[in-house]
């Protein structure tokens, strides 16, 4: 095992709360042994909220089911059309603290949406990635025996309605927007080709092997 690679496994669309277990399985399974890796993932409709989540945020959930979830900050939509990255890594062999991971990610994405001439920008007070007065990306991460699970989501061409139905991250109003309506990556495809490498350096991985194979567990 090397600590310079990293496995790219392709999910696919699938349920939030199947692969949030499998997340869970395979960080309380790995060893000093196993790889780190990206899963990607578009998620089927759902809303999330994290640990301190606050259920005032959740203004109509409607039909879309509402998920309970261990990771850090608020509520939260995922569903088609949008970019879901998790990492699976070892932060205790790469000596890597969160908030090095949440810069990282922030990084990745302002550096990917500058591709396409997009002036993105974080804040140091509400995690993310913004567009002018609109957020393009959020994170969330958990850590447990020294290994993150849980990531980030990229809004490339999806629907944004549903992030009406709460108050995205805790914040009332907050605006929302996409790659798509910016001249930004069109679809997944396009987004998570140039994100994963730039991600991958700045975390370090120089060896990045691609999969769809299904995690087994």
């Amino acid at each position: 095992m090397q600590q310079d690679h990293l496995t790219v496994r392709y999910w696919g669309q699938a349920s939030y709360e199947h692969v949030w277990h499998t997340m869970q399985l395979f960080t309380d399974r790995r060893d000093e042994h196993t790889e780190d890796e990206f899963w990607l993932v578009e998620h089927l409709p759902v809303f999330t909220q994290g640990q301190a989540g606050k259920p005032e945020h959740i203004l109509d959930s409607g039909e879309i089911p509402l998920v309970q979830t261990d990771r850090g900050g608020q509520v939260t939509y995922h569903g088609p059309g949008q970019l879901v990255l998790y990492l699976l890594l070892d932060v205790r062999r790469k000596k890597l603290g969160v908030r090095h991971l949440v810069t990282s990610m922030e990084s990745a994405i302002i550096s990917l949406l500058a591709l396409y001439q997009i002036e993105a920008y974080a804040k140091p007070d509400a995690p993310g990635v913004y567009v002018g007065e609109s957020k393009i990306a959020s994170l969330g991460l958990r850590v447990r025996r020294g290994c993150s699970f849980h990531g980030l989501a990229l809004n490339v061409n999806m629907d944004l309605n549903p992030f009406l139905r709460i108050n995205p991250c805790g914040y009332a109003g907050m605006a929302m927007t996409q790659c798509c309506a910016l001249g930004g990556p069109q679809s997944l495809e396009e987004a998570q080709s140039r994100l994963v490498p730039l991600l991958a350096e700045q975390l370090g991985y120089q060896h990045l092997y691609y999969t769809t194979e299904k995690m087994k567990l």
